[in-house]
């Protein structure tokens, strides 16, 4: 190493970062303080390298804030809650893989019922040339209105209101999404995981859209799987550096 020390430069060019980033990283408390020259420069060490590898390494998979947070607690010693913004990170990644398992397991009740749904999930319900209210369409799945007022509180149904009474109307996608929830509210799904999935179902628009969503879904916990596996070599490689207890 340059007895002199790294320059925001040195450690800039490894990454193809610009100093600029670099210098706003120690402000953000990413890096740890460095040392100045003199003359005011910044001068690094081989620890403040290596403490950026791991805060890159750590962002794609626990995301910008959580990385940061990591290596500040690291610049304490805080292991404890070091290791408290791991675990969770982790378990937050487990809660969205079994909602992914149970939307993908959902998926395939819906299109295994034909005596009940004899099409794809997004032609099970009844087309009427009428928006159903709100009355109306409880009656037609055998439930109360004020499940359906539930339901649109959660973020699951999305009807409309008639400009002429403020009546609420609900279009064929919501009807849509109001059957599936009822089918899966039967299979005991949480309304926070029905919301979900009908949020993919609105975004794909048939059967097998939602099968590629769930497909790219899927990849994408793969490759955060993958990067937090990745990450903990370089984290564990500054703990070394640092002493960490």
């Amino acid at each position: 190493m340059n007895p002199r020390g790294l320059r925001p430069v040195d450690l800039a060019r490894e990454h193809g970062l610009s100093t600029q980033a670099v210098r706003n990283y120690e402000d953000e408390g990413i890096l740890p303080p460095a040392e100045r020259t003199p003359s005011g420069y910044r001068r690094y060490t081989p620890a403040h390298a290596q403490a950026l590898r791991a805060f890159l390494a750590l962002r794609p998979g626990y995301g910008h804030g959580v990385a940061a947070e990591i290596l500040r607690s690291a610049h304490r010693g805080d292991t404890g809650t070091l290791f408290r913004l791991i675990d969770g990170a982790h378990a937050e990644l487990l809660r969205e893989r079994d909602t992914l398992a149970e939307v993908t397991t959902a998926l395939g009740a819906l299109t295994a019922a034909p005596e009940t749904y004899p099409r794809t999930p997004v032609e099970t319900y009844p087309r009427t040339p009428v928006e159903p209210t709100v009355g109306t369409l409880a009656r037609q799945l055998g439930l109360h209105p004020a499940s359906l007022r539930k339901w649109e509180a959660a973020g699951i149904l999305h009807p409309r209101r008639d400009p002429a009474t403020g009546h609420r109307r609900y279009p064929p996608g919501a009807v849509r999404d109001a059957y599936v929830a009822r089918q899966l509210r039967r299979g005991g799904f949480p309304l926070e995981r029905i919301r979900v999935f009908t949020q993919q179902l609105r975004g794909a628009g048939d059967t097998d859209a939602l099968g590629e969503v769930l497909a790219e879904w899927h990849g994408r916990l793969h490759r955060r799987s993958r990067a937090m596996l990745a990450a903990g070599r370089e984290l564990d490689a500054y703990l070394d550096l640092v002493g960490a207890p």
